[in-house]
């Protein structure tokens, strides 16, 4: 019974793992007779996964989207991702979404195992969001975030190779603070023991991380938190677009919209002056779309046309 109750977790893995399986490849990687496929199948249909199955010389079967959503079956590095992912969302300012993935959330972490459940609590304890803002990022290696969170939170010195913007790869070991998700990119906040002073390292340029074992005392970040360390790097970096404009409402209003993406100065109580820098035209003008007040473009002049562009489309619509 044993086998026979392993053997259905693996084939149901099979087939949410691929579109779709013929019927003699399936048998192949279960070990089993044609017969006893067949069986294993009806046996997943009575659990309610709608298993289609194709007839003939090719026959198969697939995984089909069902009338609802039965148990699933996900490796380590998914059910990581989901979890962190559910955090994510839990903080989220859609409305309907942050309570639905706090229900969820208490779902998942109820039957994660305790290996799993110590990764995702690090991640969230160890990652200071940042708003949105930036291009897209990179794809990032749960496995290589799990070993930096687990660094940070541990305290524990940090080892890995990281490739610069030029293409130089370099060997770091460095005092891990913590991971900012900033836009759609991850950066780790860290002091250089090699270059004695505190570092932001991309992630998805980072390779190979270890901890070596060691212990370190805190040290005094320079900066209001990591977050904002990272950002005044970024600012120093040259981007393609410095935007400026005036915003007829008061600055703490600007700031509590869209705040996270730009730098506010007050002119008085009811205007005030909005920087922001990106590679892209669109985020500012995504961020000047949700203020919800009258504003006027300063510079550069290509935000004024894609502006224009983008009230023209939405009028057409």
């Amino acid at each position: 019974m044993a086998n026979t109750s392993t053997r259905t977790l693996r084939l149901l893995s099979l087939l949410q793992t691929h579109r779709y399986w013929p019927g003699t490849e399936l048998s192949e990687r279960l070990g089993v007779s044609a017969r006893t496929l067949r069986r294993d199948i009806d046996r997943l249909r009575e659990l309610g996964y709608p298993v289609e199955a194709r007839r003939g010389v090719d026959g198969g079967y697939e995984l089909a989207p069902g009338a609802s959503l039965p148990p699933l079956v996900i490796d380590d590095e998914e059910a990581v991702a989901l979890a962190v992912g559910l955090q994510a969302a839990a903080r989220s300012a859609v409305e309907g979404i942050a309570e639905s993935s706090v229900r969820a959330l208490a779902k998942v972490a109820q039957v994660m195992p305790a290996r799993l459940r110590r990764q995702v609590e690090a991640l969230g304890a160890m990652t200071v969001p940042a708003g949105w803002d930036g291009p897209a990022g990179a794809g990032v290696d749960p496995g290589v975030l799990t070993v930096v969170a687990l660094a940070c939170r541990d305290g524990e010195r940090l080892r890995f190779s990281y490739t610069a913007a030029d293409g130089r790869r370099t060997d770091r070991h460095t005092e891990p603070h913590r991971l900012v998700c900033l836009g759609r990119r991850w950066y780790l906040v860290a002091y250089d023991l090699t270059r004695h002073d505190w570092r932001s390292f991309r992630v998805d340029r980072l390779a190979a991380p270890g901890s070596d074992g060691s212990r370190f005392r805190p040290r005094d970040l320079p900066a209001a938190d990591a977050a904002a360390f990272v950002r005044a790097g970024l600012d120093k970096v040259p981007r393609s677009y410095r935007v400026e404009v005036l915003a007829d409402a008061p600055a703490e209003v600007v700031r509590e919209r869209i705040g996270r993406w730009c730098t506010v100065e007050e002119i008085d109580a009811g205007h005030c002056r909005v920087r922001m820098t990106s590679d892209s035209l669109d985020w500012p003008t995504m961020a000047l779309g949700v203020l919800g007040a009258g504003f006027r473009v300063l510079g550069p002049p290509e935000l004024r046309e894609r502006i224009h562009d983008w009230g023209a489309r939405f009028s057409r619509s």
